[in-house]
């Protein structure tokens, strides 16, 4: 038998010819039309885009790329909607289903912006990449590939990947929740994937038991709809994939050094955009490598420049004031500036004023920035199903019920471990950790 007939016309009904080695999944199989999206130079950009950014300064082995997680996602997905279509509720999913789903997994974060997330969170002009992606779906060779090779309509797999209730049939609504919401082969692709690059203990998900243990249920919670959930047995492969989220943020995604990496690169790029050095409908075109290619050129603003060549050099601002949810008015003021990137640079300016005053020295505007991790969503709105539940227990309850926790409990968490933080350039570092109050207080006081 050959390696790849485990999966042959399996869900898509595609017959795969070739295999990939992946350090997740061992082999990849592949078929003719996933190889053709996989060869557009759209989707070969993503090679060029590390998944963790900036978290190999830290973990030197953190260079796995999106274009290695996409071939994740689309694998978990197919093996998902696989075995969903020979579940007795999953018999209604169709091979053109099945194929809508896949290309969209595969085709998630053909939008994605160099270096992780970080120049998203500029918000306008900068479009969320899922809105990035959807246009690239619909339009030139992909949507060709689509259409030739798929058999799809190319809008039906965009609204998959960035699309609301309102523009989805019921069972793509359900299908959808394999890519976003608790259940999603996202998340369970690339948690153990980061998890393994950095050689932390923190990412394991028990992923082939909780892709055994999906189904689909009828939930009446307002809306009769059908929906995934898990049977008891993903219970505790759930939780792990939580924790496993938690865990991972608490110890990678918000390190120190990745976050002010990151900090660097957004105000970087908006010196930028607000110089009309670049337009923001063009980063999207660029890898890692040619967006500081392009940071660092003289068509940049000096202050790009300065920001883009220490990171180059690996000359990172460093921690002078870290603050948590506990100091409540002050956590509340600055983590509003979140949404107000142009608030939150007039507040770094004014600090840097504030400390070219207190020294007498000449402080470059980009020296003082202020680091506020994304409010992140804890989403647990999932159902689990017993085949014999046990004494007090339905055959059909709320993830909440059966485990005690929810979306609270979890976000609690986050809002503990969450920190915002002022880093400086490394001569500043004792001056604004002495004296960050008097330099930030009197520009927070109407920021409510």
């Amino acid at each position: 038998m050959s390696l790849i007939d485990p999966l042959a016309r399996a869900g898509t009904g595609f017959a795969p010819d070739a295999v990939v080695r992946d350090a997740l999944y061992d082999r990849i199989p592949l078929a003719p039309p996933e190889q053709a999206l996989i060869g557009t130079p759209t989707f070969l950009r993503l090679d060029g885009i590390q998944q963790l950014g900036f978290v190999s300064r830290i973990w030197p082995g953190a260079t796995h790329t999106r274009f290695a997680h996409s071939l994740g996602v689309m694998h978990l997905t197919r093996l998902a909607v696989t075995h969903l279509m020979a579940q007795p509720e999953g018999r209604e999913i169709t091979p053109d289903d099945a194929r809508a789903i896949v290309a969209a997994a595969l085709l998630h974060d053909i939008g994605h912006y160099p270096y992780s997330h970080a120049i998203e969170e500029l918000g306008p002009p900068v479009l969320p990449h899922e809105e990035v992606g959807s246009r690239l779906i619909q339009s030139g060779e992909i949507a060709v590939i689509l259409k030739d090779l798929w058999s799809l309509d190319p809008v039906r797999v965009a609204a998959l990947v960035h699309g609301g209730d309102a523009c989805l049939s019921e069972r793509d609504r359900m299908l959808r929740g394999l890519l976003s919401g608790t259940l999603d082969m996202d998340k369970l692709d690339y948690l153990p994937r980061d998890a393994l690059a950095c050689n932390v203990p923190y990412g394991g998900v028990d992923t082939t038991r909780l892709i055994d243990a999906l189904d689909i249920a009828e939930i009446e919670n307002g809306d009769r709809r059908r929906r995934l959930v898990v049977t008891d047995k993903g219970v505790s492969p759930l939780h792990s994939l939580i924790n496993a989220r938690q865990e991972m943020f608490d110890n990678v995604y918000w390190h120190h050094t990745n976050r002010a990496c990151m900090i660097m690169l957004l105000r970087a790029v908006q010196e930028a955009i607000i110089a009309g050095a670049i337009d923001a409908g063009t980063l999207t075109n660029l890898n890692d490598a040619s967006l500081m290619a392009l940071l660092r050129s003289p068509a940049m603003p000096s202050s790009t420049r300065r920001l883009a060549g220490a990171l180059a050099e690996r000359r990172i601002h460093k921690r002078a004031v870290e603050v948590s949810n506990r100091a409540i008015e002050l956590y509340g003021r600055l983590g509003n500036l979140w949404f107000d990137p142009a608030a939150r640079r007039e507040v770094e300016l004014q600090l840097v004023a504030g400390l070219t005053a207190l020294t007498g020295e000449k402080v470059a505007e980009t020296d003082v920035l202020i680091d506020i991790p994304k409010p992140e969503r804890w989403k647990t709105d999932v159902w689990v199903q017993f085949e014999q539940p046990p004494v007090g227990l339905s055959p059909l309850m709320h993830w909440k019920d059966v485990v005690g926790l929810g979306d609270a409990d979890f976000k609690r968490y986050e809002e503990h471990r969450r920190l915002i933080r002022i880093v400086t350039a490394p001569r500043w570092r004792e001056t604004m950790r002495a004296n960050w109050e008097r330099l930030l207080l009197p520009h927070l006081g109407d920021r409510l």
